[in-house]
This record gives structure tokens, C-alpha cells and sequence, in this order.
């Protein structure tokens, strides 16, 4: 079925055609063939599998096909031979008109991998439409008094073929009156006219049936004719004579309706009517008839229409100049009217092969996208110059006529900029220039540039001790400048240990949400700062980080009772028993009970209470608030009982309050019989009260001077952390409190026990205020000496006022 369809030329001609249908070339990527229209269906075009290095196995595995945007119809593929046939009808004057190059363009697509090939077929023209006339008869009518040698213009035919397919040769059937001739003009246009050999008799002749034939060049040729009526007029013997028989003209594209073209003039050497000239239009070559009128009176000719440079520069049109005479005589003349172009196109502007988005760490000189830039003015109203929109880090370059390149002219920042409206403008050289805009979007793409970064680089939190296990402490924040993934933060310990235990058994931090929690009560006695560092690290590639410190301070709670010392003379239960001489004074000093706190500060601060016991002993013991000393109130008489039994409540300030009891047993016994030691206590003997009296003093001054540096120090150091920013709590915002004792206005700080501060960097910090205790003035002097002994027995307690925001886990 493949093949060329022959017709039955017999010439040398159709042989070369058929060897330029097999003939194919690669060149610039394309395969072209070439195929004679009006090719019947199956006419082999070529072997395109076989030119292309494809094996015919693979053609349906990787999906060969061909595709044309316009013509995807008019030619196959047969799969199975891999030959490219024609598949339907083919006419190269349908497709091209009359081009003179012709072809279809072909795309042919194979996957796995995806392959793009182009192929060009040739449409080469076959003879196949004769010369056409427009009329079917063309009638003449000529005077008899003619002169021989007399021109008479014909209307020549067309053919729609090109090449020699459409050269035109013309013959006159056989006469005696009249030849043909046929001749070119300047602008190669073939000019037909029939030229008087013999003079006319109308008597004799009165009219002439003529056949006009036109030829084609094409094998074989086709033939087309038309009638010429030749009409021998009588007497009126001078035909209207133009000025010149051909003119030119120059007319701008944007010339106005009704606007003047050329004043014709022809005139007629007879006299009266026959003199009378009378003008019309022949016809206006290529199809304008619509677009001039003539006056056929006056010979003006005018636009009549909308004129286009773009759609054609030349015009043709004949006209004829005709007398009134009898018959009438008729002259010719060819006017040339030419288009002059007129800047009333704007530039197009099309924006192809965009590299979006563009990642921010692209290199300068890259080049972002292709613009093209056209006009369809000619002249320098059809050169165009292209201009960006100023103040951005990109830049036109030209590469070629009418074509640039978008290339990044300097570096890029998303977080600062993070997409550009680009305005690119042509701009013709016409006068008014007229220009164009296209707007490209550019938008830039992230990359991890940024750390996440903390508001601050450290913070302080506090949280009271015994807070239950996985409490929330603090919200640890940081922001990523970053897009997408790249500020994407997750929180992380930088583990460590904390004396012989890691971090984790203390705290975690919840990896999303940046939440900090205790995993474990804490315990003021055992932790009083954990200080630590929380990572903060971005999901870019590479990953980016940052950290920030936590200073979590424990806050004390009453949360340990007052706890008696061992006895020397009683028991570790807190029972003692004592001899007391019937003999002693008023102030006598029979015992001193001695008890510590584990807690620290008010929590911390002890007092003593003597309860009401059975018996005779009422009113006749006392202890004092600070001391713990049992006094005599009393000279001792016969009539008190002999033993006594005496309740000894040891409470802290704490709230709630925290106890314990001591039981003293006191025997009554005469002056001979008491032992020589003057009293014993549940901690070691009491000193005597004079040498107690004397440290006291010192201890007091000692402290009332230290306290006084510190309040100096801490007022400094708390107006410089006003400036600072506000510390943030934990688990919900609230105002600094002030905590101080109703009874004596200070926190006290037992330096019984030793300090024991955890911290991964330098020294702890603490906000403290310290001060000499305000103890509230007693009821006598004897209170105010227990007071002093207070101080003794605190053993250089120091007073402080916590000014920090506290936290307390619920």
C-alpha cells in the first residue's frame, strides 16, 4: 500500500519528483521529506523509524506517535514498519496558498525516556488547477477608424499553483484582425493586449468572436479560456488619452475616509460628446476594489476603507477613462499606490522558559528567564529597546536582536524580600512611541540561612519544692526567620550531669512545643539552683541552632518539722528529767530545749511555747519565745508540789506551722540534795548566762553590719534589673510578690546546713535582700534579753527578702 500513486506522466519530470520523495536529511535536529500534494492515501513518504535509530520492536512499547498542531491528520505512522505514509488528502494551496515554500511540521514523541524528534514534510506542488479567468466573455468594443498597431488591454488569468506550474503563456484563435501580445512591466507583471493588424469595416465586420487561451507550465499543462466579444464601433475615431500611463502613489496606513489618492485626467481629442469623459474603476489588485472609490466625473480617486501597512503595501488599480460619444471610446491608465508605514503597532512582549522559584543563595549572573520582544511596524517604528523595573537586583542583557535574558544582578535575601513584581517595558523608536508591559513573578525560594534565635539569652525561673512529677515549669520560644521546613524548631536538652545524676532524671523538654518540665519533685534541701541549656535546632539542611540558659531556682516550703536534738541528760524521744533545788530564785534557769529545722529561712525560725500541764507547776515555770530556756518565775515555796511535768510545744513560722514536743520532768528537792551542775538541757549543758549574754551582743553587731552591706549591694544590683527585661515564669503569669514574716519581717537562712547550689556555668545568682531581723519589741526586759540569746541560737542566722517572681506548680 505504500508508494507513490503515479499518474501517467511519461516524463523525465516525474522521475525527479519521485527520487525527492525518498530523499531525507538530518540537519539542525530535523528529519525532512518531502511528498507531492494530492498524494493518495498510503503514498510512502519515508522510513522515519529507521532515520530516527529506533528499532521497529520498541516503536509501541515506548508510545510512538506523531502529533502536528495543525495538520495532525494528513500523515501516519505504520507501527509495525515504522513508515511515514500520507493519510489523507493533501493540497498545498489549501495548507499554503500561494507560498512558495510549503510543509508540515511534525513532532514525533517517544517515552521511557522521553524523546522529542522534528520532522519537516515538503509539500511540493503538483499541476493540478488551470488558469482561471474572472469573466467568462470579455467584451470590446472598438472604433473602426482605429489606427493598426492599436493597443486593447486584456484581463489576464490565475492559477493557484506556483513555480512553473503557474508561468502563463497566452494564444489568440486564428484571425486576420488582431494579435496578441503579451509583455512585462516594471513590476514583472505580465500586461496583455490585443494589437490592431488590420483595419476595421464595420460594414464588413461588424463583430468578432475571438477565444483568448492561457497556459500553464505545468506537465502536463492545464489550459483555461475566456470569450473576447469584439464589438467594430462606428465613427467616433479618438479614444480618452490619460496623462501617463502608469502612476505612482504614496499614501500613509492611517489615511482618513474619503481622503485623496490622485486626481486622474484623461482627455479626447473629439470634439461635443465625444469629447466627454466619463473615468470607472477596472479593478484594484490584491482585492481592494472596497477600499478606494472614483469619482467618475472629476477622475479623483479617494480611500474608502481602513488601509493597513501590515496587511499589504502595494496596491493596483486599473482604470478606464471613457468619452460619450457613439460609440464610446475608452482609455487606460495604471495607478501604483504604495503604503507607508505609521507607528500604530505596540511592541508584544512574550516571556518564555522561567526558572521559578528562585532560591535566595542562586548566584549572580543567572539567568531567571527568556524575553522576546516584536513589532509589526517596520522602520524605526518596528525597533524596540526593553527596560526593567528599576530598583530590583535583576537586569535586562540583550542576546540577540529583539531578545534578552533575565539574569539575577545581585544577591538575594527571602527573609527581607521574599518575591518581586517584575515590569518588563518595550518601548518602539516611533513618533508618539508606543510601548508594552509584561509583568514576571518572581518569587524566591528559602534556604536555612537563619538560627533560630531566643528573645534572650538566659532567664530565671522559680519553682517551690515538692512540685508533683512532670509539672510544667517554663515555655522555652525560638524564631526561625526561615520558610517552611527550614523554621521548623525542635527543642532539645544539652545533656549533662548534675552532680552523680544526668540532667533527663531532672527536667525534659517537650521537642515541639518548647515546654519545660520537672520529671521529679525537687527538693530545696537537696537542689537549690539547676542551671541548664536548652537547644533550639531548625529541620534545614544543614540544620541551624542556638541555645538558651535556665536558671531554675527551688523555693523552700515548710515542709520539715522542728526536730529536738539528741539529750545528754534525757532521751532522744525529747524526755528529760531535772533536779531543781527548793532554794532557787526567781529566773533560775532549770533546763534549755534545743531543736533545728531542716528548712531554711522563716520556715526555718523556731519558737517555744510552754503548754499548760496538770498539776501544781502553773505559773510557776516559763520558757522563752526564742530561747528555749525554763526559768523559775517564782522564789519556790513548801506548798508546790515536788515533781512537775512540764510540755515544751517547738513551732516554725511556717504556714502551716510545723511542731514538735519536748517533756521536761522537774523534781523538787532540798537544797543539800541537788546535784552541783546547775541544770541540764536536751542539747548539752546550757552555758552560763553571763558568757551567753556577751556573744550574744557580738553575734548582733556582726549581723546588723553585714546586713547593711548587703542592703547596699542588693539596691544597686535590683535598679539595674528593673532596666532588664521581665523574667518569665512557668507555668502562669503573675506579679512579683514580697514575702516577709507578720511576726518578725524578715526570711531567715539557717546556716546550719549547708548550701548546695547546681549549676553548669559560673557561680549561682539569687535575688536577695538581706537585713538585720525586726524582732517586735517584748513585754519586758527579760523577753528582750531571749530575743539577743535568739540570735545565739540561730547560730549567725541571715535574713533576706526574696524580690523575684515565684512559681508554684499546682
Amino acid at each position: 500500500m505504500f508508494g507513490f500513486q503515479r499518474r501517467e506522466l511519461g516524463t523525465p519530470r516525474l522521475l525527479l519528483w519521485l527520487l525527492l520523495l525518498e530523499f531525507w536529511e538530518v540537519g539542525s535536529g530535523q528529519l525532512h521529506y518531502s511528498v507531492l500534494e494530492e498524494a493518495k492515501h498510503g503514498t510512502f513518504v519515508g522510513r522515519i523509524a529507521q532515520d530516527l535509530g529506533l528499532e521497529l520492536e520498541e516503536l509501541v512499547p515506548r508510545l510512538f506517535r506523531v502529533a502536528s498542531k495543525t495538520h495532525g491528520d494528513l500523515l501516519e505512522v505504520n507501527l509495525q514498519n515504522g513508515i511515514l505514509f500520507v493519510n489523507s488528502r493533501i493540497d498545498r494551496e489549501e495548507l499554503c496558498g500561494q507560498s512558495e515554500k510549503c510543509s508540515i511540521h511534525l513532532e514525533v514523541i517517544v517515552d521511557r525516556p522521553l524523546q522529542v524528534f522534528h520532522v519537516d514534510v515538503a509539500v511540493k506542488d503538483i499541476n493540478d488547477n488551470p488558469p482561471v479567468f474572472s469573466l467568462r466573455e470579455q467584451r470590446l468594443r472598438i472604433a473602426e477608424s482605429k489606427q493598426l498597431d492599436s493597443r486593447f488591454p486584456l484581463e489576464g488569468a490565475s492559477d493557484a499553483d506556483i513555480e512553473e506550474n503557474a508561468l502563463l503563456t497566452y494564444r489568440l484563435s486564428q484571425n486576420e484582425y488582431f494579435s496578441l501580445d503579451s509583455s512585462t512591466n516594471s513590476k514583472q507583471i505580465k500586461r496583455l493586449s490585443l494589437i490592431l493588424k488590420k483595419s476595421l469595416d464595420r460594414e464588413k465586420t461588424p463583430e468578432l468572436n475571438l477565444l483568448l487561451t492561457a497556459t500553464d507550465g505545468g506537465k502536463p499543462e492545464l489550459t483555461g479560456s475566456v470569450q473576447l466579444l469584439v464589438q467594430v464601433l462606428d465613427v467616433n475615431d479618438n479614444d480618452p488619452e490619460f496623462d501617463q500611463s502608469e502612476y505612482k502613489v504614496s499614501l500613509m496606513e492611517n489615511a482618513a475616509k474619503e481622503a485623496l489618492v490622485i486626481k486622474l485626467n484623461a482627455t479626447d481629442r473629439d470634439e461635443g460628446v465625444n469629447g466627454e469623459v466619463t473615468y470607472s474603476l477596472m479593478s484594484v489588485k490584491p482585492s481592494g476594489r472596497s477600499l478606494f472609490t472614483l469619482d467618475q466625473n472629476n477622475g479623483e480617486v479617494r480611500v474608502n476603507g481602513t488601509l493597513d501597512y501590515e496587511e499589504n503595501k502595494f496596491y493596483k488599480i486599473e482604470v478606464q477613462a471613457t468619452d460619450k460619444g457613439t460609440p464610446p471610446m475608452a482609455g487606460h491608465c495604471t495607478v501604483w499606490v504604495e503604503i507607508l508605514d505609521t507607528n500604530d503597532n505596540v511592541p508584544e512582549v512574550t516571556v518564555t522558559s522561567l526558572s521559578l522559584p528562585i532560591r535566595e543563595d542562586t548566584q549572580p549572573s543567572t539567568v531567571i528567564a527568556l524575553i522576546s520582544v516584536s513589532d509589526r511596524d517596520s522602520g524605526v517604528n518596528g525597533q524596540v529597546t526593553c527596560s526593567l523595573t528599576p530598583q530590583v537586583p535583576f537586569k535586562l542583557v540583550s542576546t540577540f536582536k529583539n531578545y534578552y535574558s533575565l539574569v539575577l544582578d545581585s544577591a538575594l535575601d527571602r527573609e527581607t524580600v521574599p518575591a518581586y513584581e517584575l515590569v518588563v517595558t518595550a518601548r518602539d523608536r516611533g513618533s508618539p512611541s508606543l510601548w508594552a508591559t509584561a509583568s514576571v513573578s518572581v518569587e524566591v525560594a528559602d534556604v536555612n540561612d537563619n538560627a533560630p534565635a531566643f528573645p534572650q539569652p538566659e532567664y530565671t525561673v522559680f519553682v517551690k519544692e515538692n512540685n508533683p512529677p512532670g509539672c510544667h515549669i517554663f515555655t522555652v520560644s525560638a524564631r526561625d526567620a526561615d520558610a517552611q521546613e527550614n523554621a521548623l524548631v525542635s527543642y532539645s536538652l544539652v545533656d549533662r550531669r548534675v552532680g552523680d545524676r544526668a540532667l533527663s532524671s531532672y527536667v525534659s523538654v517537650h521537642a515541639e512545643s518548647g515546654k519545660v518540665y520537672a520529671l521529679q519533685p525537687l527538693d530545696h534541701e537537696e537542689l537549690e539552683l539547676l542551671q541548664f541549656q536548652v537547644s533550639a535546632r531548625d529541620a534545614g539542611v544543614p540544620p541551624l541552632g542556638s541555645n538558651v540558659t535556665l536558671q531554675v531556682f527551688v523555693l523552700d516550703e515548710n515542709d520539715n518539722a522542728p526536730a529536738l536534738l539528741a539529750t545528754r541528760a534525757g532521751n532522744a524521744g525529747g524526755t528529760v528529767s531535772e533536779l531543781l533545788p527548793r532554794s532557787v530564785g526567781a529566773g533560775h534557769v532549770v533546763a534549755k530545749v534545743r531543736a533545728v529545722d531542716a528548712d531554711s529561712g522563716y520556715n526555718a525560725w523556731l519558737s517555744y511555747e510552754l503548754q499548760p500541764a496538770a498539776g501544781g507547776s502553773r505559773g510557776l515555770f516559763r520558757v522563752g519565745l526564742y530561747t528555749g530556756e525554763i526559768s523559775t518565775t517564782r522564789v519556790l515555796d513548801e506548798a508546790d508540789s515536788p515533781r512537775h511535768r512540764l510540755l515544751v510545744l517547738v513551732k516554725d513560722h511556717g504556714e502551716p506551722a510545723l511542731t514538735a514536743t519536748a517533756t521536761v520532768l522537774v523534781s523538787l528537792v532540798e537544797s543539800g540534795q541537788a546535784p552541783k551542775a546547775s541544770s541540764r538541757a536536751l542539747v548539752g549543758s546550757a552555758s552560763p548566762e553571763a558568757a551567753l549574754v556577751g556573744v550574744n551582743v557580738y553575734l548582733i553587731i556582726a549581723i546588723c553590719v553585714v546586713s547593711s552591706l548587703l542592703v547596699l549591694t542588693l539596691l544597686l544590683y535590683t535598679a539595674l534589673r528593673c532596666s532588664a527585661m521581665p523574667i518569665e515564669g512557668a507555668c502562669a503569669p503573675c506579679k512579683p510578690t514580697l514575702e516577709c514574716s507578720s511576726a518578725v519581717g524578715s526570711w531567715s537562712h539557717s546556716q546550719q546546713r549547708r548550701h548546695r547550689v547546681c549549676s553548669g556555668e559560673g557561680p549561682p545568682k539569687t535575688d536577695l535582700m538581706a537585713f538585720s531581723p525586726s524582732l517586735p519589741p517584748g513585754p519586758n526586759k527579760e523577753e528582750e534579753g531571749e530575743r539577743q540569746e535568739a540570735g545565739s541560737s540561730y547560730r549567725g542566722q541571715v535574713s533576706f527578702l526574696q524580690i523575684s517572681p515565684i512559681r508554684k506548680c499546682m
